[in-house]
């Protein structure tokens, strides 16, 4: 018998039309179990179920996520979307198992019931999304533990974004919720990936030292991204960022 339920908020369904920190909040108030394993309606769930055995080691469980296109032949924007999130999810479990929890996501994890709803005040409501990242801030700020399950079974699928006004869409909501972060792990990372892509905007050479990190990052999550697809990314990134984050920050005033 498991201690977990799965919880997955359905916009138009669950929201009430409040969003979906509202949806979040009724599902697991409404949950019984002692934690609830949250997934984004939108992603492929993993394989198996987790077994309840180790949960009560912790209060929240990061689990992967991979990106994969529905096509057999991924066009080249899907490609780059790809290897940008191994980059990105394997960042994630790097610092999760250092201590060191810069992200997380929503899309794919485990949360004990009863923080959560501890920490539902923290999770900014007046912005649209963010619950995962104010949530990690939430538990970090208040000493509860974070730990990783990355195994192969418990990876959930989430899929590319298939135009470029879609892509900064999605990334400028993202990033606008950045001047809201207050974790010092979160800062510094955010600090040092800027200006490692403003020195590469500024210095072009320094890709020779930037892109080695990127490239392992990569292919130590999904090791069928090619070089030229990873390599592309590298030389586009710093402009891509700053289109993102300006994009960001001026859709918050708006």
């Amino acid at each position: 018998m498991t201690n977990y339920t799965v919880i997955t908020p359905r916009r138009g369904i669950n929201d009430e039309g409040k969003g979906k920190k509202y949806a979040l909040h009724k599902l697991i108030s409404a949950a019984t179990t002692e934690f609830v394993w949250l997934q984004d309606d939108d992603v492929v769930p993993p394989k198996r179920s987790y077994s309840g055995a180790v949960l009560p080691q912790s209060d929240l469980f990061i689990l992967p996520l991979k990106m994969e296109s529905l096509s057999e032949k991924p066009s080249l924007l899907e490609e780059l979307q790809i290897a940008e999130y191994a980059a990105i999810q394997e960042l994630t479990m790097i610092s999760a198992k250092r201590g060191k929890t810069v992200m997380c996501s929503g899309a794919n994890m485990i949360v004990r019931r009863s923080r959560w709803l501890e920490s539902y005040e923290d999770l900014h409501p007046e912005i649209p999304s963010g619950d995962d990242m104010f949530l990690l801030e939430s538990f970090k700020r208040r000493g509860l533990t974070v730990s990783v399950i990355d195994e192969a079974d418990y990876t959930a699928v989430v899929r590319p974004q298939t135009s470029l006004s879609a892509l900064f869409k999605q990334r400028m909501r993202w990033a606008g919720k950045a001047p809201k972060y207050t974790d010092h792990d979160i800062n510094l990372c955010g600090a040092i990936v800027l200006l490692a892509n403003l020195l590469q905007l500024f210095c072009t050479p320094f890709i020779l030292i930037k892109f080695p990190i990127d490239y392992y990052l990569i292919k130590k999550r999904d090791p069928k991204i090619s070089l030229p697809v990873a390599l592309l990314l590298g030389l586009i990134y710093p402009y891509y960022m700053l289109i993102c984050l300006f994009g960001g920050f001026l859709r918050r005033s708006w």
